[in-house]
Order: structure tokens, then sequence, then C-alpha cells
């Protein structure tokens, strides 16, 4: 599968090939479509709490999906087929390094101007990479889903459909209504939201908002390893990784609205379909398509689709 994509959305049998498109090949591209989407929503919801609470033009987040995948490598020998076991592992190893993380470098990066963040990330970027090449090298690596996921369903008397693509879309949306419950339903989500709002109020009503800081951004790092350790078994773990996600981050966070997680679901899905009917349709011009939607959704409505903290 392609090397350069978040979670490469072709189905095992080439829909552009079959005109005109039949039903199973339009669901496949659906299921398809909504997967990769679902996937690009766990790193751009960490992105956006992240940029929208903080205030940091963060260019490392894409470092934490490449991270994750890696984690995913590391991890698979010693877990074996207790894949679950080895993604809980994974949050929890990615959530501690990003709340030591914004101790040691993010932190005193909230009064600094965008210009110094932006430096500052980039260098972040340059020593992830460094440091993956020196522990794991610069191969491109595999890392199988376990047997319990292996094969397929039929779609129809020619297609197929991946039971692990299944899985990692309901691990996604399983991940997202949890999100969704800590934002709008929990004290820590409610301070989340206030901080997003006004911080200087938050302040003054004594909360620590250096902690919640670092809660949100561990979070957003264990959201955007999540992603890479999920979708490791559907493409292959290689250098650079990080760099395609973030940008289609970037994307998401405007289309969906800075610091809405709302948003960010909706824009990962239109994202997904725009992305990848693009390539069954449109494969000559499937590279633009993305930011023509972004281009047209900023003409009307240019704060995004969502307003911050919904």
């Amino acid at each position: 599968m392609g090397v350069g994509r978040l979670a490469p959305p072709d189905s095992f049998l080439d829909a552009r090939r079959l005109t005109p498109l039949d039903l199973a090949t339009f669901l496949v591209q659906c299921l398809n479509a909504v997967q990769y989407g679902l996937l690009l929503f766990l790193v751009a919801s960490g992105l956006t709490l992240i940029f929208g609470i903080m205030g940091v033009i963060n260019l490392a987040h894409g470092s934490f999906y490449m991270i994750g995948a890696y984690l995913a490598f590391s991890l698979a020998p010693a877990f074996g087929q207790n894949f679950i076991s080895m993604l809980v592992a994974g949050v929890l190893i990615s959530a501690l390094f990003g709340f030591v993380l914004e101790w040691l470098f993010f932190s005193y990066l909230y009064q600094r101007e965008h210009l110094q963040q932006v430096l500052m990330t980039y260098a972040l970027i340059l020593v992830f990479e460094e440091a993956r090449s020196l522990l794991v090298g610069n191969d491109v690596h595999g890392v199988q889903a376990p047997s319990w996921l292996a094969g397929s369903f039929a779609l129809g008397e020619l297609m197929s459909y991946p039971w692990y693509r299944v899985f990692a879309s309901v691990a996604c949306i399983v991940v997202a209504l949890a999100l969704y419950a800590v934002v709008n339903r929990t004290r820590l989500g409610m301070m989340i939201r206030a901080g997003a709002s006004n911080r200087d109020m938050v302040r003054g009503l004594g909360i620590n908002i250096k902690l919640l800081y670092r809660i949100v951004f561990a979070g957003g790092v264990a959201l955007a390893a999540l992603a890479g350790m999920i979708a490791a078994p559907l493409s292959s773990v290689y250098p650079g990784m990080g760099g395609s996600v973030l940008i289609i981050c970037f994307v998401v966070v405007v289309i969906g609205g800075i610091g809405s997680i709302t948003g960010a679901l909706i824009a990962s899905l239109l994202v997904g379909f725009v992305d990848t009917f693009g390539k069954v349709f449109f494969a000559e011009l499937s590279g633009i398509g993305v930011y023509l939607l972004m281009a047209v959704i900023l003409v009307w409505r240019p704060e995004g689709l969502m307003r911050r903290g919904y």
C-alpha cells in the first residue's frame, strides 16, 4: 500500500478500472473514506486542542504520529497477539512523553512570537528524525496485524474488505466518543473549554493553568501516537512519515475551526471523502481537491465550520 499517506484509502480492487462505479465498489470506497477520515481526526483533534487552547503553532505534531507508528513496530514483538494491550501501552508511553516534552520545551513558548514557535517546533522535527535514525535506522518497516483481525469479508461478487480496517474505524469512533465525553461532560473538559475561551479568567479562578496545558498537550500527543499505531499495519512505517500528515492536519484544523473538536471530526470526514473519491474519479487532479475544499469553505466561513470550544 502506498507510502506517503496517512492510511491509503485504496481498495484491493482498483475502483478506477470499474466503469460505471458499481454499488459494491462505491461501498468499499465509502468505508475507505470513513476509515481515512477517522484516523485523520485522531491526529487533527490533538493538533486543534494544542493550537486552539495553548496558542502554539506545533510543526512537530506530525512527528508524534510517526513516533506512534514506530512504537507499534517496536512493541509488536513483545505483545504478540495482544494488540489492544499494545495500543494501551503505547498511548500511556506517548502521553508520558508528551507531559515531559511540554514541561521541558513547550511551556516556554506560550508568550513567544509565532516565529519562535515555528523555529522551535521545526527544530524538534529534526531532533526526532535524527533520534529515529539512530534508534531504528532508515529502513522501511511493516507491522503485522494480529491474526484475530486477519482476513476480509465479501462485498458483492468481486470485492472484499479487510477486518482490520473495520477495527481501525471502530477504534477511532470509540476514541472520538470518549474524547467528546471528556470535553463536554467532565470537569476537566469544562476547564479545557474555559481555557480555550479565556485563559486569564481560568487562571483568576485559581485553576493551575500550567498543569492544564500539560494535560492537554499530553493528550494531543497520545491521540496522534494512537493514530500512528493503528495506521501502522495499514501502511509502511518509514522515515519522514509525519510530514505529509502534518500538512493535511493543518488543513483539517483550518476547515473545522481552530479549537473545535466537532469541527475537526466533520472536516476530517469531508477531507476523507474528497480525497478518496477524488482519486477514483479525478485521479490527475486529486492532489488539489482537498485544498479546493478548504478554499471554498474559507470563502463561505472564514472562521471555519465550527466556532472554538464547540
